[in-house]
């Protein structure tokens, strides 16, 4: 997982610049050899031509102390004064200048008020910093021990440089998502590494595009994923859930169960319960929410509730200032969205895999995105995607904890994002999800020999 935050190191170098020193000035009587250097750049969402200047620094700006010297061949304790001066100069240029990035570009950014001014041509900019960027990673491969500062070890000056780039994609994505994703196309993954997005929804994967709903309403199969398939490291905590969701399953289905293993067993249960006589998207969708209030026991979705969503216990009736909010709900608490995302990826990873916190589409946190899901590679079934995992969680966080989610699975690349705070769309009015079955659906012969012409499809 790739997320771009500061240690309490980092952020306390940081808030102690920006309060105490400002940004060291340039030195006239000590100015560096500069190299300059020119490129155009053509914007990918304006289409305009920019010329990006690149100036780099072959000698220090720090200013020297004079140097005595006594004989030929010997210092005098001036002269390593003087190293230890020009040593300690570097440190405070340095850090005084990776504080001047992440204050621009991150805080100054931040709250700039919606000025104009500071959202012009974003994308060149961003392109600059990936320019800074790879200077200052071969700064630091190059760089002897010897040479090495304390804060080229801190990676500092890097770490501040990736978090403007961040910081300034979202700033993107909040203010023309289309230019976000154009842009975000242009750099990933040969600039920016795909984890560091903070968005991959509507990005490419390489020349992999979205699964998108098809033009032509006859086009009924989807295309299945070409990436190969990842091996999951199940944790002892996986285990454990995998073996209690199982046996929820069992008892919520009356009794449907599979002879294999892990997930291939519960995949196994879901396509038997699905394929079963006179079954109804409706019942699938109850089982799972059964299922998955059964997993939370008892005590979790009141807290959820209360804590989380801002929904007021009915037992305040007669309770002065309360009474008259007793049932309703008057969040999500600003915080939900972001803290859910944060215990999502301990409790649900037996079922999706690996996942990790990122931004919704509008820029905000409270996204998740599943890196490859296991359900779906495994099951290669957009019925069972849709039907055991998809809508049923929805209506589960929606209905019973208070708190909408958004299910988005991209069946091309295996990857699905998660919003939670955000308003799911029905499948049919989905501009992102596909009709029709996945092309290896193990499901849909089984369900045209079955239902004939009336249900040739799982999904």
């Amino acid at each position: 997982m790739t997320l771009y935050t500061l240690s309490s190191t980092q952020i306390g170098l940081f808030l102690i610049l920006m309060i105490t020193y400002p940004p060291l000035p340039p030195v006239n009587a000590f100015s560096p050899t500069t190299i300059t250097t020119r490129r155009n750049y053509v914007c990918p969402v304006t289409r305009k031509t920019n010329t990006i200047i690149s100036t780099v620094a072959t000698t220090s700006r720090t200013r020297r102390l004079p140097v005595i010297t006594t004989s030929l061949n010997a210092q005098s304790p001036l002269m390593e004064n003087d190293s230890i001066t020009n040593r300690l100069g570097r440190e405070w240029e340095v850090l005084s200048k990776s504080a001047s990035i992440a204050y621009r570009n991150v805080i100054r950014t931040k709250f700039n008020n919606g000025d104009s001014g500071e959202d012009a041509d974003l994308p060149a900019k961003l392109v600059k910093l990936c320019d800074d960027i790879d200077y200052e990673r071969t700064h630091l491969t190059t760089t002897t021990t010897e040479n090495s500062l304390v804060v080229d070890s801190l990676q500092l000056h890097l770490a501040a440089l990736e978090l403007s780039r961040y910081h300034l994609l979202i700033k993107l994505m909040k203010t023309d998502y289309q230019a976000y994703v154009a842009t975000a196309s242009f750099l990933s993954p040969s600039r920016i590494p795909r984890l560091a997005l903070p968005n991959t929804q509507d990005v490419p994967l390489n020349d992999i595009l979205p699964s998108t709903k098809a033009i032509n309403d006859n086009d009924i199969l989807v295309d299945d994923c070409t990436l190969e398939d990842i091996s999951y490291q199940e944790s002892f905590l996986d285990k454990t859930l995998l073996s209690v969701f199982r046996y929820l399953v069992e008892k919520n289905t009356g009794g449907v169960t599979s002879s294999q293993p892990g997930i291939l067993g519960l995949l196994e249960q879901g396509r038997k319960y699905m394929l079963m006589p006179n079954q109804t998207d409706t019942r699938q969708h109850d089982m799972v929410k059964e299922t998955l209030a059964d997993l939370m026991t008892p005590v979790l979705p009141p807290f959820f509730r209360v804590f989380m969503s801002g929904i007021v216990p009915p037992g305040f009736q007669n309770t002065q200032f309360i009474d008259k909010y007793a049932g309703k709900q008057i969040g999500p608490w600003f915080y939900a969205p972001w803290m859910t995302t944060m215990v999502t990826p301990i409790f649900f990873g037996f079922l999706v895999g690996p996942s990790y916190p990122n931004r919704r589409k509008d820029g905000e946190r409270g996204g998740l995105v599943v890196e490859k899901c296991k359900f779906l590679q495994e099951s290669g079934c957009k019925g069972l995607c849709l039907n055991i995992c998809k809508l049923p969680t929805e209506q589960f966080f929606g209905e019973e904890l208070g708190l909408d989610l958004t299910v988005s699975p991209n069946f091309a690349t295996q990857e699905c994002q998660w919003s939670f705070g955000e308003k799911p769309l029905p499948p049919e009015e989905d501009p992102s999800f596909p009709r029709g079955c996945l092309v290896g659906c193990e499901s849909r012969a089984v369900m045209a020999e079955t239902y004939g012409n009336t249900r040739g499809s799982c999904s």
